[in-house]
């Protein structure tokens, strides 16, 4: 059987289908898994996370709008995470995870063989959080790391972390797709950005749409 995707959308998930999810995810028959912005309960979703760990061909999975809705479930989905070895791409947009639910997820995200393409963009994420996602752009020579990342709509992230980031997006040998739109980021950072730009060999994309700078940071 071909790999097939399971795209369901803002919809409310019965047992019975939440079990053929699962069912399609164990076989092996399923490449790409998107439940945005849909509706399970609790032990469904850990039901589902138990199919991601088990599953041999996901390698994409949307999360996107609120379906980790708890730091239960962000435990539950850093353990699928932990046993995983096939997901290349994750999209958690839109999850209040705060910097706890990344502690949570640290690890599994940190050591996963496959993955290179993360979305964190509104997550109400702040320094802490931050400081652990620059350790998923490790430097030249390092083990390979994200190769694209969404930071989008994280206000809370002080200058200061944000001037980390640049710091590490400057050294990083993997990354080529940087998201910051609709931060707070000012031209004291979009100087950074510059220099991370300009020392970076891999990075192709820098998304700075509404991040407040002016005719100073395109100069």
């Amino acid at each position: 059987m071909l790999p097939a995707s399971i795209q369901i959308s803002g919809e409310l998930l019965s047992g019975a289908e939440v079990q053929d999810i699962c069912e399609s995810l164990k076989e092996a028959s399923v490449r790409l898994l998107s439940v945005r912005g849909c509706q399970l309960s609790d032990r469904d979703f850990g039901r589902v996370c138990r199919g991601v760990a088990e599953s041999r061909s996901l390698a994409q999975l949307n999360l996107n709008l609120g379906v980790v809705s708890s730091i239960s479930r962000t435990r539950h989905l850093a353990d699928a995470l932990k046993t995983n070895r096939s997901l290349q791409t994750l999209f958690l947009h839109g999850s209040p995870l705060l910097d706890s639910g990344l502690v949570e997820l640290n690890s599994a995200l940190s050591s996963h063989p496959a993955l290179v393409c993360l979305d964190l963009g509104d997550c109400m994420l702040g320094d802490e959080a931050l400081g652990l996602i620059c350790g998923m752009l490790p430097p030249d020579g390092a083990k390979s790391g994200l190769r694209e990342l969404t930071l989008s709509a994280n206000p809370g992230i002080s200058s200061r972390g944000w001037a980390r980031l640049a710091i590490a997006a400057a050294h990083s040998s993997q990354l080529r797709v940087l998201n910051l739109d609709y931060n707070p980021l000012g031209d004291q950072i979009a100087g950074m950005l510059a220099v991370a730009v300009a020392s970076s060999r891999t990075l192709e994309v820098l998304d700075l749409e509404g991040t407040g700078l002016t005719n100073q940071s395109a100069q």
